[in-house]
């Protein structure tokens, strides 16, 4: 499908659909008006990739992202420092806070491994942490890293929670996985 003379723009139309959820369509739509139609948005783009790839970083205290060594969630002084919530990707803190149900501090647990577990429990323990959210996708392999965080923290007197799963707000019953279904029967609540 390549024209002769154009591998830049396929190249950057390939580029395109590299990224999450953009397919051969709407790459070949972003990629002509970027070059043909907005050449200002083009370069502007480009300008603010390079900048976000230089400038951000993880918060040696949390792993989210941040532009400087300690992020602002930690620096806050106003939230509840003994309120955790642990989420698996950076990106699911800016969820919760668009929710504004949770005003307490964050950890990014994206692998379970011995660096990442030692400063979550070095967190816990430092800030006399006494509840602790688990805000993770709801899976098997997600329960038992819950159940093994809860036990590296057994010694301590935290109040473990995870958020609730079951039938989404406005989507019919048909429409509902079995699994979820069957939770949010279990898990159901007095009226």
């Amino acid at each position: 499908m390549h024209k002769k003379g154009l591998d830049k723009f396929y190249a950057l139309v390939e580029s395109f659909e590299n990224l999450p959820s953009i397919g051969k369509k709407s790459a070949l739509r972003l990629a002509y008006h970027i070059v043909y139609d907005n050449t200002y948005s083009g370069m502007k783009l480009a300008h603010s990739i390079e900048n976000a790839i230089a400038s951000i970083k993880k918060c040696t205290l949390c792993n989210c992202m941040s532009e400087h060594e300690i992020c602002d969630i930690c620096l806050d002084e106003q939230r509840d420092s003994t309120n955790l919530c642990i989420v698996q990707s950076a990106k699911d803190i800016f969820q919760i806070e668009q929710s504004k149900q949770f005003d307490g501090k964050y950890f990014v647990l994206e692998s379970l491994d011995e660096l990442s577990c030692k400063m979550l429990v070095t967190l816990i323990i430092k800030n006399n942490i006494d509840k602790v959210l688990f805000a993770m996708t709801p899976s098997l392999s997600n329960d038992a890293l819950i159940l093994y965080i809860e036990n590296l923290l057994e010694n301590q007197n935290i109040i473990f929670t995870k958020i609730a799963q079951g039938v989404p707000t406005g989507v019919s019953l048909e429409n509902v996985d079995i699994l979820s279904l069957s939770k949010a029967i279990n898990d159901r609540v007095k009226i």
